[in-house]
């Protein structure tokens, strides 16, 4: 009796079995399709190692186990994880034809094969089929690298080698040009061209961690290394640490397979059709019917599971919660939009009880933000935009693509959107303890924060801003860090918020300008408020100018009403110079507070605001001084005086201590 309880309580068993009996047999068979050397590929250092269960070990698994998330919305991704010495630098890249789905499979087999065949390496690549993902103990992101250059070729040759040679260079050296000079390919191409009676289709793509430069180097080495020993090959692919090229007498990028061309009534002289060749044909219709059985299987699994699902939580809000997006027109300007969590009006209308004023938490530059609670009980976030805000459909949109790809502690998390008829909205994590500014300008609140609280947030914020910077996928200029931008959590770790103007832009350039100055005044660089002109440097300004508020716990804002100079960072620059540094002190740090710690901060702030940006660190460099007692601090140059133009332009600190906001815009920028 007890024995069939259980297993009543395990009425899927029997499709447990079948379903590893299929897994097995599929197993086998991509043993026998893949015994010719095929995917993976890899290249695996033998020359370093890392110790079983070592830090480095355990920072590598948490990256290899982020990527494939990533791969379902990102076809390109970078990121690290872990302190100097043990931090691991990731970097995948999908071949541009393939869906997002396909992606993330992809990136989730090369997460498995990569610690299976290069154990206990610390630097490591492999290829699959559409993928490749590598990992270093050594930062390699934006450094062209040529060297092992993998080359896999077709065993078939064709007739006329000197001419089909000549014929692939050509439309390979195209595809590269195009791929590396045109920024509108986004370092990928594709192609075909006519060869006798057949065609020829290539492509060729590059990581976008690389300049067009080095895309075309590695590129033209790619064309050398593959054409140089295997001109004779009617199909090959060259494996590059930093690129990636194809070609195939079938449209493999369209869909095709061999099979398409190997029953072609024209294969005779060189093109050979072999007994191997039926066999592979073979195999793949065996793979392709399992393949199908077990989809089948599976699917009818999700869907069982689905209704019981439903039928025991009720269909109608859950389903709100997760479908796609409905409305056509704005499909129409982002056809990726349906990848992300979307949330209906309705759903948003009972979380919030329809914008009732009693879940109000504050007005930003773009509108109100309100409290809401979904139906599974999470607490959110609501930022409805305005219908007369400046941010429309597409800067919304952006707004979206952008934060789903960034994956950091210090930044603010998204976790879904909503757009019906004039509303535009987005629905992030719930954070208690609200903003910066309302415990740093509060006389009461700020003294709960401590000298060791502020410290922490300043390193939260140093680390957030640097993953913008260097370590996520894409290069990002906040252009607009202030208090009121940095959320806090339970703990009071530091989130940055407040990407609204995000737009993306093609080009490696370190700096850019803009006609249309945008941001708040007082955290802005020089340069920038003067000129227009925008870097990663401006943001270091920012930073400093954020210092040295919290540790000062003195608003940036307005100060030349209570000291009668321009602002905190002037005043600042004087008292160092004057030697009386600690006047800026906060006088309710004066117990927690080490005197010889806090001048460093000073110092260091003020490097950051500098008024040349060539002066200023960037926010790696202001990471480690951060961390580090023994780094030698360079003496900092004043910044810029700006007498009288701050009356005209700060703004009042509104009721209750949250600030009114001016514009805010990212800029980020494809590495």
């Amino acid at each position: 009796m007890i024995r069939d309880q259980n297993m009543a309580n395990f009425p899927s068993v029997p499709k447990t079995i079948s379903l590893f009996s299929l897994c097995f047999l599929i197993t086998l068979l991509f043993d026998l399709t893949y015994a010719d050397p095929d995917p993976p590929y890899k290249l695996c250092s033998d020359v370093r190692g890392y110790v079983e269960n070592s830090t480095f070990q355990k920072n590598l698994h948490s990256l290899l186990n982020s990527l494939p998330s990533n791969a379902s919305v990102s076809k390109l991704y970078n990121t690290s994880a872990g302190n100097e010495p043990d931090r691991v630098y990731g970097l995948y890249m999908c071949l541009n034809y393939v869906t997002n789905e396909i992606c993330h499979n992809c990136i989730n087999t090369a997460h498995l094969d990569i610690v299976r065949i290069c154990p206990s390496s610390t630097e490591s690549v492999v290829w699959e089929e559409t993928c490749q993902l590598r990992y270093s103990d050594v930062k390699f992101y934006g450094e062209l690298n040529v060297a092992d250059n993998i080359v896999s070729t077709n065993k078939k040759n064709v007739s006329d080698p000197k001419k089909f040679e000549n014929t692939v260079k050509e439309k390979l050296r195209e595809l590269a040009k195009q791929a590396a000079y045109d920024a509108s390919a986004k370092m990928y191409a594709t192609g075909d061209v006519p060869f006798e009676d057949k065609v020829i289709y290539a492509l060729v793509q590059c990581t976008r961690d690389l300049s067009g430069e080095d895309c075309g180097k590695c590129l033209q080495q790619a064309i050398e290394d593959v054409l140089r020993k295997y001109y004779f090959s009617i199909g090959a692919r060259l494996m590059s640490r930093s690129c990636y090229l194809r070609y195939e007498l079938y449209g493999f990028y369209k869909g095709a397979t061999e099979a398409s061309i190997s029953s072609s009534p024209n294969n005779n002289k060189g093109d050979v059709v072999s007994n191997e060749g039926r066999g592979w044909r073979w195999r793949i219709t065996i793979l392709t019917v399992v393949s199908a059985c077990l989809a089948i299987l599976l699917l009818g699994s999700c869907v069982h599971l689905a209704v019981r699902k439903r039928n025991k939580k009720g269909s109608s809000e859950i389903l709100r919660q997760h479908v796609l997006f409905p409305d056509r027109s704005f499909q129409g300007r982002n056809q990726k939009v349906e990848e992300y969590p979307y949330i209906s009006l309705a759903s948003i209308h009972a979380a919030t009880d329809k914008f009732s004023d009693s879940n109000k938490l504050g007005e930003g530059g773009f509108g109100p933000v309100y409290k809401g609670v979904l139906s599974d009980g999470k607490e959110v976030a609501i930022k409805r935009l305005s219908s007369c805000s400046e941010q429309g459909s597409e800067e919304f949109t952006n707004e979206v693509r952008l934060l789903m790809k960034l994956q950091h502690k210090n930044l603010v998390r998204l976790l879904g959107f909503c757009v019906e008829g004039k509303e535009k909205l987005l629905v992030y994590e719930y954070l208690p303890n609200s903003s910066l500014d309302v415990f740093l300008f509060d006389s009461e609140k700020r003294a709960q924060l401590d000298w060791s609280r502020r410290v922490n947030i300043i390193s939260g914020i140093a680390r957030g801003i640097l993953y913008l910077h260097e370590d996520s996928r894409l290069q990002i200029i906040h252009r607009d860090l202030k208090a009121s931008n940095v959320l806090l959590d339970d703990d009071m770790n530091p989130k940055i918020s407040d990407f609204g103007m995000a737009r993306i832009f093609a080009g490696s350039e370190g700096q850019a300008n803009t006609t249309t100055i945008v941001g708040t005044y007082g955290y802005m660089a020089p340069e920038y408020a003067m000129e227009g002109v925008y870097s990663v440097k401006s943001d270091v300004y920012g930073f400093g100018v954020l210092l040295l508020e919290i540790i000062s716990g003195r608003r940036n804002a307005g100060f030349h009403q209570i000291k009668r100079v321009p602002s905190l960072v002037t005043y600042a620059w004087k008292l160092w110079h004057d030697g009386k540094g600690l006047e800026l002190l906060d006088p309710l740090l004066l117990d927690s507070c080490d005197p010889d710690e806090f001048l460093r901060y000073l110092h260091i702030g003020l490097l950051c605001v500098q008024e040349d940006a060539y002066d200023r660190p960037t926010m790696s460099s202001a990471v480690v001084m951060l961390k580090s007692e023994t780094v030698t601090l360079s003496q900092p140059e004043k910044p810029a005086f700006t007498t009288g133009i701050f009356t005209d332009h700060y703004i009042e600190t509104a009721a209750g201590g949250s600030s009114i906001n001016g514009l805010t815009v990212s800029i980020v920028v494809p590495r």
